[in-house]
């Protein structure tokens, strides 16, 4: 595991003044936090598929959802109770009893309930005096305890609520019996140097495990998180894949990797990061971003040609750790930006042989087609350079095009004009029209080098089926030369009409090929 990471040894240094760390406690709220993400609604199935996953990852707890919320909820939550997770599960409740009593029915042990504490939310959304909060907040720790649930409290809106207020709630619902203390920015406002003060005030006030629970707005969940626990909380609030209410809630992954790669901490079992990130994925609906750190398909993806050979030669040049500690593959994208290691190691790894003296060629090939952003796959990459190669195997052009104009659109009849350099140096410009713009282009080039020409055969495939795929063209010409001989021709790129008079040039110029031999 040591060998895997590469990060900074100032993040050492920096934490070398600080307590030990140990005993952090993982509590994924993906099922309850996450899907309140506008567009994310799990079904039950959905729910236990996910809870499954979390369980098989090594969280402590999971967050089933809000019990209160109706009778769906509560029933999938009691089926979660009875299947014998080995994470500890959970549900939400307001500070009111029967928030409390559907929680208790649900079959769960373990109650996260909550009251507002910040003198914005007191006056205007519970319209509640500080005193009568912390009634009703020891109140419903008193009452969660009677009905033998175990207590996590939250001060909602703690990052903008008054210290010494705050003190004075968790202080009295620790002696009401809560098990640990809750601090959620609720709506991530918070920096970290803030997010460690708050967390070292709370713990002034409390001897029971304080957890975190931060949200995104800002870009700072997950440091903020990490501030946290350098400040003496156990417990993390966080979301698979960063989801949640807006901008997300701390990413698992992240803080997991990050506990691990710095405090030598781990919290889950880290080679399933990846496999359990795709199913949330999947049955939530909401895609990652390609550059979502650990599990975004680019965070492990080099396309830079300086990026690639340093990764070639040496894992950690450019990754702080190897993609197989999470689960996840390196890939090797080949792109504009790619360099001739790239290429060279992905043809290798394909058991492709291409001659290094025609390199420079397949090099402008690639770049000519990932121009537009494209990335290359490896089925687009050995099309490529069957391509390369059989433009070295013609050999020099006998007839060249040099100007190539196709219009078209609906209720348009295709015109296309074609400018064509002959053997003897002479020019022929000339326009026809077509069915379509793949058949004008084609008779003009026919009409300006050879009225005999006749297409036998066509083709036409998508390397990849996809719709950005780079796409290949047959074509099989007859009397280029007035003899009779069929000329194949083939050409790979990433429009049909220019590959089709690729293809068409190449099967013309091999033809001329073998009248010369």
């Amino acid at each position: 595991m040591e060998m895997m990471l590469a990060v900074s040894p100032y993040n050492q240094l920096a934490l070398s003044g600080a307590g030990p760390v140990r005993d952090i406690k993982i509590f994924d709220t993906t099922l309850r936090d996450g899907e309140q993400a506008p567009g994310i609604a799990l079904s039950p199935e959905d729910k236990v598929r996910i809870a499954l996953a979390l369980d098989d990852l090594g969280v402590d707890f999971i967050e089933a959802g809000f019990a209160a919320s109706g009778k769906a909820e509560r029933d999938v939550i009691s089926k979660l109770s009875g299947m014998g997770l080995s994470a500890r599960l959970c549900s939400l409740a307001r500070a009111v009893r029967p928030d409390i009593d559907a929680a208790a029915d649900a079959g769960v042990d373990y109650v996260h309930t909550f009251i507002a504490t910040s003198e914005l939310h007191m006056r205007y959304k519970l319209k509640m005096t500080p005193d009568e909060v912390v009634a009703r907040a020891v109140d419903t720790v008193e009452y969660a305890r009677e009905r033998g649930l175990e207590v996590q409290f939250s001060c909602e809106d703690a990052t903008r609520s008054d210290m010494g207020f705050m003190k004075r709630v968790v202080s009295e619902v620790q002696k009401a019996g809560a098990s640990a203390i809750n601090i959620p920015d609720t709506v991530g406002v918070i920096i970290p140097q803030a997010m460690g003060a708050v967390v070292k005030g709370i713990r002034e006030a409390v001897s029971i495990p304080i957890s975190v629970h931060c949200h995104n707005d800002m870009g700072l969940a997950v440091a903020n998180t990490m501030a946290a626990i350098d400040a003496g909380a156990t417990i993390c609030h966080v979301c698979m894949n960063g989801i949640g209410e807006r901008a997300g809630n701390a990413s698992l992954e992240e803080v997991a990797l990050n506990l691990f790669a710095n405090y030598r901490v781990q919290t889950v079992d880290l080679g399933k990061i990846g496999a359990t990130s795709k199913i949330v994925e999947r049955v939530t609906g909401f895609a990652l971003a390609g550059n979502k750190p650990i599990v975004g398909r680019n965070a492990f993806a080099h396309e830079s040609g300086i990026h690639v050979h340093g990764v070639m030669s040496n894992t950690s040049t450019y990754e702080p750790f190897l993609p197989e500690l999470v689960g996840v593959d390196r890939q090797i994208v080949i792109g504009k930006h790619s360099g001739a290691h790239s290429v060279r190691g992905r043809l290798d790894a394909l058991g492709v042989r291409f001659p290094d003296d025609h390199m420079p060629e397949l090099m402008e090939a690639v770049k000519d087609i990932a121009v537009g952003g494209k990335m290359i796959d490896d089925a687009e990459l050995v099309a490529i350079v069957d391509n390369v190669l059989r433009k070295k195997e013609t050999g020099s052009h006998s007839v060249a095009l040099d100007e190539l104009t196709v219009l078209t659109g609906k209720n348009t009849t295709s015109t296309a004009t074609v400018s064509v350099v002959l053997a003897d140096g002479s020019r022929s410009t000339v326009s026809e029209i077509g069915v379509g713009p793949v058949d004008a282009a084609i008779n003009a080039i026919r009409k300006a080098i050879n009225d005999e020409i006749t297409m036998e055969e066509y083709k036409l495939s998508a390397i990849t089926g996809k719709s950005d795929s780079i796409c290949e063209v047959t074509v099989m010409l007859k009397n280029v030369g007035g003899d009779g001989a069929l000329s194949v021709g083939k050409a790979v790129g990433l429009d049909i009409v220019e590959t089709s008079v690729d293809a068409t040039m190449a099967a013309i110029n091999r033809d001329f090929a073998r009248r010369r031999d």
